[in-house]
């Protein structure tokens, strides 16, 4: 609500042309006003005041009103969150524990469970299911800007996912979950068109949030108290994921608590049924706030055109000597013989069919895709919490609270935390005049995710150490067949939670801030899928860590992922701190003109 009024006392200290420019931009309509050149450069900007160059440098800036479109697609985002984290928090207890005795729906109060496949299996399944996931953001991409445009794919995806959704809840109804085999068989395909659904879903959503707003241009405001202020369509979009990433916390926590009771006291089947029923109120927003979206048509596949720039830039570069090449690769002329202009009429290549403006776009999304590479170390502390960290919890006195229910302390904290570091903690460090950038910001997730996995070696450290059957504590049972845990309260993972959350604020919500504000307008699902793609490789990296997520391995698991995490921190910030000077740069390149090939 705060950042809400913040953006009416924006709206308060701009004149009734300028009120009026912004409803006719909301409505999609032209204003009435040109003013010539600036229109060329962008018609949603006319009748606005422009700061000059000395005003850029002294007048703090803020950020724009959000639409309402965005805030619409943003519930679909928080439905459909809740219908994949609350299915998936409980994957973890269906596959690794056993069917209680004498139930038919996995529901005990000691300990739910069904296909009794053990940890390793869990992880194993839990970590396919999350690279296929995020491989298939690919593929949705490529569908979206070669055929349909992101609406329809994200409608599509939708009505995949809930086939998944409904398998998912057959494979845990009494009948079938006793029989391990046919439940398991249920399951795999339950998820593999899950994640159909869900990659195609994820690859579009998010750029279609943030084309909801359509300034590119900073403009002069006033805040209520009459400061001048500078509106920054870049703060905006980063406004515009940290509330998104809000919602799709808000949805993953209220899913993920209610499924891990329901679960525990019910069974499997209705931990299944609730986000599916959830999940159907994203084809009803979608359909009746159809009219409202602002959508982009599909423009055809540019991929293949960039890598020929980029094959066309590369010629001539490459040697026998490594360093050479890379130098070479890396040089600041390396664009400039792509460039349409660096070829006369005559010699120009058939194929250039677009500007120089465009190759600086593609330039751009090319260096964005660099900075994700660094991401798959980023996921392995992350994905902890989907697995690892849930079996921890089962291995600690609970009193009561399914084990599966602390991973909530994660997106609980985000809520949390989102609006406190949006408020007060950003323009704060704005005040300061320190320029907390996106290189910044995504460079010092890692070590506050280095830190989550510092808090979880020691206190399975402590598990092991407090537990009567030391290094076997997952295993250790009494007499009767029921488990022996540690005497320490489960409570003590919050640290490790929390930190984790911190991390994202600085590391995810700023990689979705990054692929869509660096890549070229036609490719941003695809700049989005490849940064999305950076789970997959982390969860096919993290396959060659299995071995490790078992007794009595599990402190070195949290150590290795808590150093690769520190040390990838730290190469990331040197070797792209050199970005940060380029950040206005690279904002300000204006669109390019692209036109594609028949």
């Amino acid at each position: 609500m705060a950042g809400l009024q913040a953006d009416i006392d924006i709206l308060a200290g701009l004149s009734e042309a300028q009120r009026d420019e912004l409803e006719l931009e909301k409505k999609g309509l032209a204003s009435p006003h040109t003013s010539g050149e600036e229109h060329a450069v962008d018609g949603v900007h006319d009748g606005l005041e422009f700061p000059t160059q000395e005003e850029k440098q002294t007048l703090r800036r803020v950020s724009d009103t959000l639409p309402i479109s965005a805030y619409l697609i943003a519930f679909c985002e928080l439905a459909e969150r809740f219908s994949y984290y609350g299915s998936t928090v409980v994957y973890t207890n269906f596959i690794q524990q056993p069917l209680p005795p004498g139930s038919r729906t996995g529901a005990s109060i000691k300990q739910a469970g069904a296909l009794g496949l053990g940890q390793r299996a869990s992880t194993g399944i839990g970590t396919f299911n999350t690279f296929w996931v995020y491989v298939i953001p690919l593929f949705g991409a490529y569908i979206a800007d070669t055929r349909w445009g992101r609406y329809k794919t994200v409608c599509v995806a939708v009505g995949i996912a809930l086939v998944g959704h409904v398998l998912l809840i057959v494979s845990a109804v009494p009948g079938v979950i006793e029989h391990s085999h046919g439940s398991l068989a249920c399951f795999i395909i339950a998820i593999i068109i899950m994640g159909l659904g869900t990659g195609g879903f994820k690859a579009n959503v998010s750029p279609l949030v943030a084309e909801q707003y359509k300034r590119t241009k900073l403009f002069i405001g006033h805040t209520k108290s009459g400061e001048r202020v500078i509106v920054d369509p870049i703060m905006t979009t980063s406004r515009i994921y940290m509330y998104f990433y809000l919602f799709t916390n808000v949805g993953a926590l209220i899913g993920q608590i209610t499924m891990a009771y329901s679960e525990k006291y019910v069974g499997f089947w209705l931990a299944f049924t609730l986000p599916t029923a959830v999940f159907c109120l994203c084809p009803i927003v979608l359909i009746v706030g159809r009219n409202m979206y602002n959508r982009s048509p599909p423009t055809g596949s540019v991929l293949s055109q960039s890598l020929r720039i980029w094959r066309q830039a590369a010629k001539g570069r490459w040697s026998w000597n490594p360093v050479t090449t890379f130098k070479q690769l890396n040089a600041p002329d390396f664009w400039d013989s792509a460039r349409p202009s660096h070829y006369s009429d005559e010699t120009r290549p058939g194929w250039m069919t677009f500007d120089d403006q465009w190759v600086d776009e593609v330039k751009r999304g090319f260096k964005a895709c660099s900075v994700f590479m660094y991401y798959p170390i980023y996921w392995l502390t992350y994905n902890q919490l989907n697995n690892n960290l849930t079996s921890q919890a089962a291995t600690m006195v609970t009193n009561g609270i399914p084990n599966d229910v602390l991973s909530n302390l994660d997106p609980f904290a985000l809520i949390i935390l989102i609006p406190i570091v949006d408020i007060f903690i950003y323009p704060a460090i704005r005040r300061a005049g320190f320029n907390f950038s996106p290189i910044k910001r995504i460079a010092c997730g890692f070590f506050v995710g280095a830190a989550a996995m510092v808090w979880a070696t020691v206190v399975q450290y402590y598990i092991y150490k407090r537990n009567p059957c030391g290094y076997h504590v997952a295993t250790c049972k009494d007499g009767d067949g029921n488990p022996i845990t540690s005497d320490l309260n489960v409570w003590i993972q919050t640290g490790s939670y929390v930190l984790l959350a911190l991390s994202e604020i600085f590391a995810s919500i700023t990689g979705l801030e990054y692929a869509f504000t660096k890549a070229p307008k036609n490719m941003r699902s695809l700049v989005m899928s490849v940064y999305l793609f950076m789970q997959a490789l982390s969860a096919a990296l993290a396959e060659a860590f299995v071995v490790l997520a078992s007794d009595p391995l599990l402190e070195w698991n949290y150590g290795v992922m808590g150093v690769l995490a520190f040390i990838a921190g730290t190469v990331f910030w040197f070797q792209f701190r050199h970005l940060d000077t380029l950040e206005d740069k690279l904002n300000s390149i204006q669109q390019g003109h692209y036109e594609e090939k028949h």
